[in-house]
């Protein structure tokens, strides 16, 4: 397992000395947080996510019941999913929103490719490939949750917090 992290590690500080992925990453968050904000804000205020029938369409049945018939649920997704955008719009609790962005997202594809949503499953796989990008970029500070004896030692950690160079 050692050699798949030192080649995960060799890969991420390549890619972390490239400045167009580190402008990238910048605008696969902005991009994730502006999909999520819309979505979550109409979930939060308890309005409709979709105006199709429920009466005649799938996708429309799906949103009609998950608002109407599961209690809090449905805000509650709401309330995570912009909790997720405007972690990912902070640099320094990026990695947590993208951490939180995951299983919505997992969710979501896993819903679209299943309902019928049409063309939906691919915004919402690219927005998946999104999330595991910024969770590649941010390799160096996860890697600790793949085997703690990796993390970065406390005496790094803390002259990096107190601002001495």
């Amino acid at each position: 397992m050692h050699t798949m992290i030192e080649l995960a590690d060799r890969l991420h500080a390549a890619a972390r000395r490239v400045r167009a992925l580190a402008r990238f990453a910048w605008c696969v968050r902005v991009l994730l947080a502006a999909a999520f904000l819309p979505s979550g804000l109409t979930k939060v205020l308890g309005m409709p996510f979709t105006r199709l029938d429920p009466q005649t369409s799938d996708v429309g049945r799906l949103f009609h019941d998950l608002q109407h018939d599961f209690g809090g649920l449905y805000p509650f997704i709401g309330a995570c999913q912009l909790t997720a955008a405007v972690l990912l719009l902070v640099p320094r609790t990026a990695l947590v929103g993208a951490l939180v962005h995951l299983p919505i997202t997992a969710g979501i594809v896993v819903i679209t490719t299943t309902v019928g949503f049409r063309g939906t499953w691919l915004i919402a796989s690219l927005m998946l490939l999104g999330v595991v990008f910024l969770l590649c970029w941010d390799w160096h500070r996860l890697r600790a949750l793949v085997d703690p004896d990796l993390a970065v030692p406390a005496a790094a950690g803390s002259r990096r917090l107190s601002g001495s160079r």
